[in-house]
C-alpha cells in the first residue's frame, strides 16, 4: 500500500505480586462472545479468558509501579517477558527511546499491529478505594488507565498468535510497545523513525467510562518549556540592580491569557509556572513555564504557536531577560479509520458489555457520589454504545500513527460510569475487577478484530482506500517535534 511519505524517517506467569489477585471468571461479559462467532475469534475469545489470571496480574503490577513517562523501566521489561515468553521476537530501546519497544511475531504480508501503553500521571497516587486516599503521597498513579491499555494489548497479541501457529496463518505481527503518550509523544518519534512505515493496519484501544468507537478527531497538541533568564540581586537593598526571570513568566503568560480571545474556539491552551525563583528575597534569577497549545488542525496549530513563541519574546524585551524555549513533544490529530472501526463496533456488539459482581457495583454506588457531573448512570457499562462522531477535546500520539498507516480504536468500560480521566477516580476503578473486567473485554475485542484484519483482504483494501483519500496526493507527513531527540528527562 502507498504510504505516508515522511521528512523524518530513520532506522529503525505466574508474577509474585506479593498481593493477592481475584481470578476473573470466563463469563465475565454481559452476553457471552462464543454465540454467533466464527471459529478463528471464538479461539482467540476462549484464549484471552484462559489467559486472565496471568493478564490481571500483569495490569495490577503495572499500576503499582505506576511509572512515568520514559522512567517506565520496569513496566515496559515485564509487557516485553511476557511477548518473549509467548515465542515474539523483541526489539527494546527503538527510536532512540530505552523503555519504547517492538515485538514481532510472523513473517510477511500483511503487517498487523497493536499499540500498548503504560505511563503514569503525576501526583495521582491512589488506592483501589472508592474514597480519596493516595498510596503513595505525592506520587504518581495511573488515572489514564495504561497499565490496563498495556496489559490488555499484549494479552490480545498472545491470542492471536497462538491462533496463527495453530491454523497456519501467514502474517506479521506486531506489539509497539509505546512510551511517554502523557505529553512524551513516545508515537511520534516512533512514528519519524518510520517504524509504521510497512504497516497494513493498527489497532488500540483506551480504557474509559463506557464501551465506545468513536470516529473523533483529536486535537494537535504541542508544548515546550520557556525558560527566562535574568539577573538575581537582593529583592528590597538593590532591586533595581535585578532583573526577574518571574517577571518574564508572568508577562508572557499574561499575554499568552490575552491571546486567547483572537484564537479559534477550538484552541485549548494551558500551562504550569515549573520553576519560579529560589526565595522571596532574591530577583529570581531563572524562571520557567511549561505550555501547551492545542488545535484540531495542525497547520493552524503551528500559526498559533509562533503566536505563543512570539509572545515570549516580548516578554523578555519587556522585562529585561533572556527566554529559550525547548519543545517537548508535538501529536498529530487522530486520523480515523470507518472501514476498520466498522468491524471494532460489529465485535464489541458480539461481545457485549461488562457485567459487575455485587462487589464490584458496591464499590461503584459508593464512588458514584464523589464525581462531579457524572453523564452515565451506573449500568451502562453492560451497553455498547453507538459509534459516535464527534471532535474529541483531547490529544494524543496515536494520530501521529494514523497519518502513517489506517488506523481504529475504540474504549472499555473500565471505570466507573461518568469517571473523567485523569482523576483519581480512574485510578481506584483501575486496579480493581472493574478494571480488569474491562481490560478482559477490550483484549478479546482487539483479538477479534485483528483475526478480520489478518483474514479478510477486502478489509484490509477498502481501509487502505479510505486512508489514502484522505492523505491526498500532496499530503507529506512531517513530525511536530522536529528533528529533536525524545525528552527522556521531561519528567525531571
Amino acid at each position: 500500500m502507498r504510504r505516508a511519505r515522511s521528512r523524518f524517517v530513520g532506522g529503525w506467569l505466574c508474577l509474585i505480586l506479593g498481593v493477592s489477585v481475584p481470578a476473573l471468571p470466563g463469563g465475565f461479559l454481559a452476553r457471552r462472545a462464543a454465540a454467533g462467532l466464527s471459529d478463528a475469534k471464538r479461539q482467540v475469545s476462549e484464549t484471552v479468558d484462559a489467559r486472565a489470571d496471568a493478564t490481571v496480574a500483569v495490569a495490577e503490577l503495572l499500576w503499582r509501579y505506576a511509572e512515568l513517562g520514559y522512567q517506565e523501566k520496569r513496566s515496559s521489561s515485564r509487557l516485553q517477558i511476557e511477548l518473549r515468553d509467548a515465542g515474539f521476537s523483541v526489539l527494546a530501546g527503538v527510536a532512540d527511546m530505552p523503555t519504547a519497544f517492538v515485538a514481532t511475531a510472523g513473517s510477511g504480508e500483511p503487517v498487523i499491529g497493536i499499540l500498548a501503553e503504560y505511563d503514569a500521571l503525576p501526583g495521582l497516587s491512589q488506592e483501589a478505594l472508592p474514597r480519596r486516599e493516595a498510596r503513595v503521597p505525592g506520587g504518581a498513579g495511573h488515572a489514564c488507565g495504561h497499565h490496563l491499555f498495556g496489559a490488555a494489548s499484549v494479552a490480545a497479541a498472545v491470542a492471536v498468535k497462538q491462533w496463527m501457529d495453530s491454523e497456519g496463518v501467514g502474517g506479521t505481527l506486531r506489539v509497539y510497545g509505546t512510551p511517554a503518550e502523557e505529553g512524551g509523544a513516545g508515537k511520534a518519534y516512533m512514528a519519524r523513525a518510520g517504524l509504521f512505515a510497512d504497516v497494513d493496519a493498527v489497532l488500540h484501544w483506551h480504557p474509559r467510562d463506557r464501551n465506545e468507537v468513536t470516529l473523533s478527531a483529536t486535537l494537535a497538541n504541542k508544548s515546550a518549556k520557556f525558560r527566562f533568564r535574568g539577573e538575581s540581586a537582593h529583592a528590597s537593598a538593590a532591586p533595581e540592580r535585578g532583573r526577574s526571570a518571574l517577571d518574564g513568566v508572568e508577562a508572557m503568560t499574561f499575554m499568552v491569557n490575552l491571546l486567547r480571545e483572537h484564537v479559534p474556539q477550538e484552541t485549548r491552551i494551558h500551562y504550569v509556572v515549573t520553576r519560579g525563583g529560589d526565595a522571596p528575597n532574591i530577583v529570581p534569577e531563572n524562571a520557567e513555564v511549561f505550555l501547551y497549545a492545542r488545535h484540531p488542525d495542525a497547520r493552524i496549530l503551528a500559526k498559533i504557536w509562533q503566536r505563543i513563541v512570539d509572545a515570549s519574546t516580548a516578554a523578555a524585551l519587556g522585562t529585561g531577560t533572556r527566554v529559550s524555549h525547548e519543545v517537548i513533544h508535538g501529536s498529530h490529530s487522530v486520523l480515523a479509520n470507518r472501514a476498520i472501526s466498522a468491524r471494532l463496533q460489529a465485535n464489541l456488539e458480539a461481545l457485549g458489555g461488562v457485567a459487575w459482581s455485587a462487589a464490584d457495583r458496591a464499590f461503584a454506588e459508593e464512588l458514584y457520589p464523589t464525581l462531579r457531573d457524572p453523564d452515565l448512570a451506573l449500568g451502562s457499562e453492560k451497553e455498547i454504545q453507538p459509534t459516535r462522531e464527534a471532535l474529541a477535546m483531547a490529544s494524543t500520539d496515536v494520530g501521529d500513527v494514523s497519518w502513517n498507516t489506517p488506523t481504529a480504536g475504540f474504549s472499555a468500560a473500565s471505570w466507573v460510569p461518568g469517571t473523567p480521566s485523569h482523576s483519581w477516580q480512574a485510578v481506584a476503578a483501575g486496579g480493581t475487577p472493574i478494571g480488569w473486567k474491562g481490560m478482559q473485554l477490550a483484549a478479546k475485542t482487539l483479538a477479534m478484530t485483528a483475526v478480520d484484519l489478518f483474514g479478510d483482504a477486502s478489509l484490509r483494501a477498502a481501509a487502505t482506500r479510505e486512508f489514502e483519500a484522505a492523505l491526498g496526493d500532496d499530503f507529506v507527513y512531517e513530525s511536530l517535534v522536529g528533528d529533536r531527540a525524545p525528552p527522556l528527562d521531561y519528567r525531571h
